[in-house]
């Protein structure tokens, strides 16, 4: 097993957390597997994985080699793609990185149309609500909203969204519109987070003037927010995007517009740049151009 074969099947039972799943992966046989992971652990005199009869976990030293392992194979695929003609003709795996609800609203629809138009291309989409480590979690493009910390990254700017309240006609029909923010201690609020529920909501144009809320339901789904708000049951607080076609189709309105924090950017990342492989530069460029089109990205326009 040559070194680069070696580093590619530790990352497979790394990233498994077993050799039988590792295996798998490479397409090599169980024992070839532990051979070859006992071998590099020779090779460097260290332990690399500490092994049960039921778990493989990585060391503390197995844990840093796994970011170096990973730094290496990337610029060794990206060197064996330029030589094959990668960096003119899009091809190979493309893996990107996104939220629930832009992945669902926004991502898909333009995956699919990328995918018939690049055939030799495929693409895995990991949908998570937190910020990715692309470097060491393996994703050559991710949709981040928001500022960016200083970085090596590079970024496209595709749109700009807003944090707004929302309300279903019919809600606000039997209650009011809120038109000042201590108007909100007369409505009944959602909170709808997937992470830490949210019970102070933000307002004017920095964001700096918190609103403590007594929110009478809790959700750890914006999806399941939204769905409750409309249904007419209360107001809750979203992203604008992720309530763009319900405001095209009517179904849902937004309030206290004039307290809205800033826009949010939204951006495209990518790890490599003016070095970017034909397929994540052909996905920027296919993407961009879409996203930019749609009115929901597009929330800077409305500022007051």
């Amino acid at each position: 097993m040559d070194r680069i074969q070696s580093l590619e099947v530790f990352v497979a039972v790394a990233e498994a957390e077993s050799f039988a799943g590792g295996a798998r992966s490479v397409g090599l046989s169980a024992p070839s597997v532990t051979r070859g992971i006992s071998g590099l652990e020779e090779r460097l005199g260290v332990r690399l994985f500490t092994r049960t009869t039921r778990t493989v976990r990585l060391t503390d030293v197995g844990a840093a080699y796994l970011d170096d392992a990973r730094s290496i194979l990337s610029h060794f695929r990206a060197a064996n793609d330029a030589a094959a003609g990668a960096a003119a003709d899009p091809v190979g795996r493309l893996r990107i990185t996104c939220s629930h609800e832009f992945g669902r609203i926004y991502v898909t629809p333009i995956l699919t149309a990328y995918l018939d138009t690049y055939p030799d291309v495929t693409v895995e989409v990991v949908v998570v609500d937190r910020i990715v480590n692309m470097v060491e979690e393996g994703f050559d493009i991710a949709v981040r909203i928001g500022a960016l910390p200083s970085s090596g990254l590079s970024a496209v700017r595709v749109g700009s969204v807003r944090r707004v309240i929302c309300g279903a006609p019919a809600y606000l029909a039997r209650h009011g519109a809120p038109t000042r923010l201590e108007d909100l201690r007369e409505h009944q609020l959602v909170s709808a987070s997937p992470n830490t529920p949210d019970r102070d909501w933000r307002f004017g144009r920095e964001g700096t003037r918190a609103v403590r809320i007594r929110p009478r339901l809790v959700l750890g789904s914006v999806a399941a927010g939204i769905e409750v708000a409309r249904q007419g049951w209360g107001l809750c607080q979203v992203l604008s995007y992720q309530i763009g076609p319900d405001l095209e189709a009517g179904t849902l309105r937004t309030v206290l517009d004039a307290h809205a924090p800033a826009p949010l950017p939204v951006h495209l990342v990518h790890v490599e740049g003016r070095r970017a492989a034909a397929k994540v530069r052909s996905f920027i460029d296919f993407a961009a151009e879409r996203l930019r089109a749609m009115p929901a990205l597009q929330a800077a326009r409305a500022d007051p």
